[in-house]
């Protein structure tokens, strides 16, 4: 089962700093995300959003090489390949899975300006670790899909109390 947890952060520094930490806590197999998106908002207003994970990247990747490998049985690789990655690119569009796009840009909307928040959709991680590397970014909990008990000791343990 996975879990979603959203952290706010008091700059975008802090939030871009942390989803370099989730790659590096996921290379020591203590965190495995399955999607994972950064979202701040400018002192103008104006909300951005970086998804970690593109689908329609992937699909665009994929599609080319299966074109291309189909394009070369009909002696036309050039037009397989773009065939296939033009086919793959909407596959992976229509294909997102992970963090819902429309509540990403919700919860970016209520932040204040000058502040940011990591999205992370968590497969499994090793909770102790994953919290304390995350303790000196000062992180709040925006939201979670833990239990409430669950949600209380990771606001607990983020904070050190």
């Amino acid at each position: 089962m996975t879990d979603l947890v959203v952290l706010g952060f008091s700059d975008r520094e802090k939030a871009e700093a942390v989803l370099r930490l989730s790659t590096e806590l996921s290379r020591q197999e203590l965190l495995d995300l399955e999607d994972a998106a950064l979202a701040w908002r400018t002192p103008d207003g104006k909300v951005h959003v970086r998804q970690s994970h593109s689908t329609t990247g992937k699909g665009a990747a994929t599609g080319a090489l299966w074109g291309t490998l189909f394009g070369m049985l009909f002696l036309m690789p050039v037009f397989g390949a773009a065939a296939g990655a033009a086919a793959g690119a909407t596959a992976g569009r229509l294909n997102d899975v992970g963090i819902d796009d429309a509540f990403i840009k919700e919860v970016a909307a209520s932040l204040e300006p000058d502040r940011a928040a990591v999205f992370a959709l968590v497969r499994k991680s090793t909770p102790d670790r994953v919290r304390e590397a995350l303790r000196p970014f000062n992180p709040t909990v925006i939201r979670t899909s833990l239990t409430k008990e669950r949600e209380e000791e990771l606001i607990t343990a983020l904070h050190g109390f």
